[in-house]
């Protein structure tokens, strides 16, 4: 019998994803450092697969600023640029108050309590000086409501932004003052949220990203 000729096109598709995969969470949570180069046939020998889904890969993550280039000179890790989450946070900040505003209604008592838990968690990791489980628990915190927020193009087009700042965060993470900003923060969104108040939830999440950006711009305040 016969391949189908679609087999090929499949397979390779799923070499590229898998390898976009491996190398996205490779550049987010810091194991390919800033400007690192990326040779595509280290990266294809290393998981064990062509170069051109390699390629493939690497075309994706450059559209996405993840990786740059420099034509027939050099492939690496895009540098990290703070101006970059200067223009991120007011545009993730408007869509996320839509989206807490759309699951609000539909927040449960388990939502409210998982809240708590993920806050719980981020104070943790806090503690423990632990960058990347900080910023996991605080990602964890806003896509409870990003999740029950209803609107599949919303969730989409917010993960897609917060995957470049959730880079940029674990490289500039500060357990100290700043990090107890953010859990009392939280805390105020969870308590509007639990007295049945979306508006001031709204209003406390607007100030949790304003104040984000300001703690990022100005580590040492």
């Amino acid at each position: 019998m016969p391949i189908p000729p679609t087999a090929p096109k499949r397979a390779r598709s799923l070499a590229r994803d898998e390898v976009y995969t491996h190398l996205s969470r490779w550049i987010i949570d810091g194991t390919l450092q800033p400007e690192e180069p990326l040779r595509d046939q280290d990266i294809a020998v290393q998981l064990g697969i062509s170069r051109t889904p390699v390629r493939e890969a690497l075309r994706r993550l450059e559209d996405e600023g993840l990786v740059e280039t420099a034509l027939n000179r050099w492939t690496r890790v895009a540098s990290l640029r703070l101006g970059q989450a200067t223009a991120l946070y007011p545009v993730v900040q408007t869509l996320e108050m839509l989206a807490l505003q759309l699951a609000a209604p539909g927040l449960t008592d388990e939502d409210l309590l998982h809240l708590n838990d993920l806050n719980a968690q981020l104070r943790t990791a806090l503690e423990q000086r632990d960058a990347g489980a900080a910023v996991d628990a605080d990602t964890a915190v806003h896509d409870v409501w990003i999740s029950k927020s209803g609107n599949p193009e919303l969730q989409q087009t917010l993960h897609g932004l917060k995957r470049k700042l959730r880079r940029i965060e674990r490289a500039y993470f500060d357990a100290t003052s700043s990090g107890q900003a953010s859990l009392k923060e939280h805390a105020a969104i969870i308590a509007a949220l639990q007295q049945g108040d979306p508006d001031r939830a709204a209003q406390a999440l607007k100030a949790n990203w304003q104040g984000s950006l300001n703690r990022l711009q100005q580590p040492s305040a």
